[in-house]
């Protein structure tokens, strides 16, 4: 059995190595289009903060993955779960390697998820599945990037009546964007620890720590702009040159939470097989050992580095043209989307809600600004992931099956 578990945990490294290749957009491809860092800076930053958050915050999430896609009372064989996981891991990673070759910014939640529905038809016809849990995912499909659009187009719009439109722009965004990147650092850090520790915090804990963050945000940003040397006459310029600050600190942030929240997409099937393995049970609960991961931490890491630059410029330049005030807005609209979302108990989609954030943000300067061609692309790819995903997979448990 202990060749069984290294088989899956090499799978799972694969499933690690394909987020890292195609969602590292979520976190850094907007400050990347808006050249608050260059794309380079972008790897190491997203791969060291991914490694971080997925081996130190991703328990919590990883256990959460089994929530329901499947009703595993009805697959009593181990084996089954066993192999089903690992059909599942390479029908998601074989369809994350294709959209990232032809940069489409899909979620990998959803990958996941195709990749269960897929090995659960395959070994125990339609009934396994969790067919409510699906439509569930299936409206957040079109709720996430909705929300992220609306919070991103009034954010935008009130940063302009704040700060761009008003009569003195200097003045203002001395006292504006420390405000907004307070704001921002609170709802991320809400985001954060909801999402990694609610299970053993209260919330009274959770808004003080988040408040506190927010608090030291605020103190940081100011003496920022104090020390700012005033190297320009042009109001537009000396605010883009604060908020590429801000959007490295918040761009930080989400790349943290987001190694916290999308290692479970990698080591939740591999903690299926861990605990199915240790237990000879269906659907026990075992501990995780923390070097699993570290290992799905260290794939996202790699993956990042290898390959993430293509689906960063997707969705870093070729939506629409970013600033930093527009990369900020969208930072802070994407937090926002999948904090409440997270509240709500909707399995939202940081890559949806990012890219309607894009959007929103576009909306907000106009409809000529966007690149629809490219919209469209996505929009596609986005309803192919569960299909191409669960099919893959499902091929693949009727091969494994073969030798069960």
């Amino acid at each position: 059995m202990t060749t069984i578990l290294i088989i899956g945990l090499l799978i799972g490294f694969g499933m690690a190595l394909a987020i890292g290749a195609n969602d590292v957009a979520n976190s850094m491809a907007t400050a990347v289009g808006a050249k608050a860092i260059t794309p380079k800076q972008a790897v190491l930053i997203a791969g060291v903060l991914e490694f971080v958050g997925a081996t130190f915050f991703g328990k919590q999430v990883t256990e959460t993955i089994r929530k329901g896609i499947l009703h595993l009372d009805l697959l009593a064989d181990p084996k089954v779960v066993i192999w089903g996981s690992m059909a599942a891991l390479i029908g998601a990673t074989i369809w994350l390697m294709i959209a990232t070759y032809f940069s489409w910014p899909v979620s990998t939640t959803h990958s996941i998820v195709g990749g269960m529905v897929g090995y659960g038809i395959a070994a125990g016809g339609l009934a396994v599945v969790n067919w409510g849990k699906i439509v569930t995912i299936t409206l957040s499909w079109i709720i996430s990037p909705l929300v992220g659009l609306l919070v991103s187009f009034f954010m935008f719009k009130a940063i302009s009546a704040t700060i761009l439109h008003s009569k003195d722009i200097k003045r203002n965004s001395k006292i504006w964007i420390p405000f907004f990147l307070g704001l921002a650092a609170f709802i991320i850090g809400l985001s954060f620890i909801v999402k990694t520790l609610h299970m053993s915090i209260t919330l009274k804990t959770i808004i003080w720590a988040a408040l506190f963050g927010a608090f030291i945000s605020v103190i940081i940003m100011i003496y920022i702009i104090a020390k700012m040397k005033n190297v320009t006459d042009d109001p537009y310029q000396y605010v883009e040159e604060i908020f590429r600050k801000s959007q490295v600190v918040t761009s930080c942030y989400v790349a943290l939470a987001h190694g916290a929240n999308d290692v479970a997409n990698a080591i939740g099937p591999v903690a299926a097989i861990y605990a199915a393995v240790v237990t000879g049970t269906v659907g026990a609960k075992a501990e995780i050992p923390r070097y699993i991961l570290a290992m799905g931490g260290l794939g996202i890491a790699i993956g990042v580095a290898i390959w993430g630059q293509r689906v960063m410029k997707t969705v870093g330049t070729e939506i629409t043209e970013l600033n930093n005030s527009r990369g900020f807005t969208i930072d802070f609209s994407t937090a926002t989307t999948v904090l409440i979302a997270s509240n709500m108990g909707m399995p939202i989609s940081t890559t949806h809600t990012v890219v309607g954030s894009v959007i929103g943000n576009g909306l907000a300067r106009g409809v000529g600004s966007i690149n629809l061609g490219v919209i469209k692309d996505i929009f596609v790819s986005w309803f192919l992931t569960v299909p191409a995903a669960a099919v893959v997979s499902f091929l693949m448990y009727k091969l494994f099956a073969m030798f069960m």
